[in-house]
């Protein structure tokens, strides 16, 4: 699985230009990578996640928040997140796993249903 991700992330790299540093998506750099006010939030609901299987989807959510947290203006945070939502795309058709659009995964993590 680690290949599968490196390789979108560099697919993602290829396909955006993305050239910023690339938070690395463990729970201990995305949490370290996140401003103060978003990191308390990390760690709460990482605490609440327990075995609900959505694991992937909660790391797939703040590792793209991490990489905006980490941009140092707005044109960098856009391409940022355009880098992540593509990068998380490939891994999940890489992983044989349904591809979740940023609504779809935020609403997970925050317990809400999709509209």
């Amino acid at each position: 699985m680690a290949t599968d991700w490196q390789d979108a992330v560099t697919a993602a790299q290829q396909a955006t230009g993305f050239t910023s540093g690339i938070v690395p998506r463990t729970v201990d750099a995305i949490g370290a990578a996140l401003r103060l006010d978003h990191r308390a939030d990390f760690y709460t609901e990482l605490g609440a996640l327990g075995d609900s299987g959505g694991f992937e989807a909660f790391l797939n959510h703040w590792w793209t928040q991490a990489l905006a947290d980490s941009a140092p203006d707005e044109d960098a945070r856009e391409q940022a997140i355009d880098f992540a939502d593509i990068a998380v795309s490939l891994y999940a058709r890489a992983a044989g796993g349904p591809t979740s659009t940023q609504a779809e995964i935020n609403a997970f993590v925050s317990g809400a249903e999709a509209c």
